[in-house]
């Protein structure tokens, strides 16, 4: 257990808790990080009194009754704070172990589900709504040309519902008859399905019934058994009344200088959308599992979902907007565009960063969590205010975190054609004598894809590269090759005078050949 600070903050009694679980032994990975392990642990080590300083600025600045927050990297929680009270009438301070009700973040769990059943063979994601649930051929779509809606559409936000926040907050302990009688009454529509983002509480709570139609079992229990329990996930419910006392951050509106607990529902039918309550120890090893995910390689899988599956959550399925404009907290523009998976927010911004992730808000709560899969980091936070908006300072403190520390994508390693490939280049570069060139360049050694040397003939690229190497001065050493993936990669010539990057990407071929090689000045 982490150790908890006191500290005065306007006139409640706030606590900070902060920790850094010893690092654990380097694992065997397909992928290795572009620094050694220690290291790139480290650094974010290292930077998390910056980190804790943004937190803790942000609840004040905010209000929030309390917070928690976990960084995880490399399948570890490595560092974690959490600050204020879960409940102030009995000052309860939050810990590491206080449950959260996370909201929308509850999405991601429901469609693990679903994909679990697809990859048991129980449905395929292209089924129609109305196999699991007959009722939905009561609803008339907007035209005669839309298609049925299928149980891709749901998990995607494209079923053509309409937006239904905050209506849909408000309905979370509905039961089974109240939504059978929605959807025999009839629901209105806002597009046809199939050609738009509209974000969905209601699609989210009819998954959660295919779910229970598919596997004979209450969403609850279904969790419990194929999700929760295999992950140890010990403490995590979906009924505020099954959370031990003292243990439930209970939920505030702020209304001028007070906080009014707000009502506490029960759950019910559109639990699946937003319903879970869980704890920032429990939900790390949730976001680790997600992070296993990547790089794709050999192994063994984790037996709550394989990392193909957990890799089509991650994907944009569902275009949600582009935006030009768009600045990081801190005032720094960088273009992003954004998508919906499975159960789970993507967005790729304008350096190439990936994020994944989802929000969550309720009345009395705010959460996010928020990873990038090819850096291997995520992070994750929990507050017990009215639609607490945690993505800006979990995107701040991620960008701040990656521009502090330096740390750069999990580098993916370099396939041994790649390699080899690297080894011949050296041998004929820069000057393409003759006497090297010849034993690779035909027959069975033939390292040259067809388009090589009909692209660029071979005497315009002895007079380039003679000249880019001759502004390097001699060569001191060729670098080690940095994979892009399995068939393209770049290494540095480093020179007295300078450097050279080589690029060079290899065909589809059996084997492999060399069909494009650039040669660029590193300034």
């Amino acid at each position: 257990m982490a150790k908890c600070l006191t500290r005065l903050w306007a006139v409640l009694l706030v606590s900070t808790c902060i920790s850094f679980p010893g690092l654990a032994q380097k694992k065997q990975s397909y992928a290795e990080p572009v620094y050694p392990e220690d290291d790139r642990l480290q650094r974010m080590k290292a930077a998390m009194p910056f980190i804790d300083s943004l937190y803790r600025d942000y609840a004040k600045e905010k209000q929030f009754p309390s917070l928690a927050y976990g960084l995880v990297a490399d399948g570890q929680l490595i560092a974690s704070g959490c600050l204020g009270q879960a409940n102030t009438n009995q000052r309860i301070r939050a810990d590491l172990s206080t449950l959260y009700r996370i909201a929308s973040m509850s999405k991601s769990i429901t469609a693990l589900a679903i994909l679990q059943l697809r990859d048991a063979g129980r449905l395929r994601l292209d089924d129609p709504v109305d196999l699991y649930i007959p009722l939905m051929k009561n609803n008339s779509l907007l035209t005669t040309d839309a298609p049925p809606i299928t149980i891709r559409h749901l998990m995607s936000h494209a079923a053509g519902f309409p937006e239904d926040n905050p209506w849909g907050d408000r309905q979370l302990e509905d039961t089974h008859e109240d939504l059978v009688a929605l959807i025999r009454k009839g629901t209105w529509f806002s597009n046809v399905p199939g050609v738009a983002y509209e974000y969905s509480n209601l699609g989210f709570a009819l998954l959660g019934q295919i779910v229970e139609k598919i596997s004979g079992q209450p969403l609850e229990q279904y969790t419990r058994e194929k999700i929760f329990k295999p992950l140890g996930m010990d403490h995590t419910e979906w009924e505020y009344t099954k959370v031990p006392q003292g243990k439930l951050a209970l939920g505030y509106r702020r209304i001028g200088q007070e906080w009014i607990e707000e009502p506490l529902l029960h759950h019910g039918v559109y639990g699946a959308m937003g319903g879970l309550i869980t704890s920032i120890g429990d939900f790390q090893k949730y976001l680790s599992l997600h992070l296993s995910a990547w790089p794709p390689r050999d192994g063994l899988e984790n037996p709550v979902l394989k990392r193909s599956s957990l890799r089509e959550m991650h994907l944009p399925v569902n275009f949600s907007g582009f935006h030009p404009a768009f600045r990081y907290p801190g005032q720094r523009p960088c273009a992003v565009v954004t998508a919906y998976g499975y159960g789970l927010s993507w967005m790729r911004d304008c350096e190439g960063r990936v994020y994944v992730g989802h929000s969550g808000g309720l009345p009395g709560y705010g959460s996010q969590w928020r990873f990038l899969p090819e850096y291997g980091i995520g992070l994750v936070a929990f507050a017990n205010l009215t639609y607490a908006d945690l993505g800006t300072i979990n995107l701040r403190v991620l960008d701040s975190l990656i521009r502090r520390t330096g740390i750069r994508p999990r580098g993916v390693p370099a396939s041994p054609v790649l390699l080899a490939r690297q080894k011949q280049l050296i041998q004929v570069l820069p000057d393409w004598k003759a006497e090297n060139l010849s034993a690779l360049s035909s027959g069975a050694g033939n390292i040259f894809a067809e388009n090589f040397f009909e692209d660029v003939f071979l005497e315009t690229r002895q007079t380039i590269h003679q000249r880019a190497f001759k502004a390097i001065g001699p060569i001191l050493r060729n670098g080690p090759l940095i994979a892009e993936n399995q068939l393209r990669g770049s290494y540095l010539v480093e020179g007295e005078k300078g450097k050279l990057s080589v690029f060079f990407t290899l065909s589809p071929e059996d084997p492999p050949l060399i069909q494009e090689l650039e040669i660029t000045i590193v300034k």
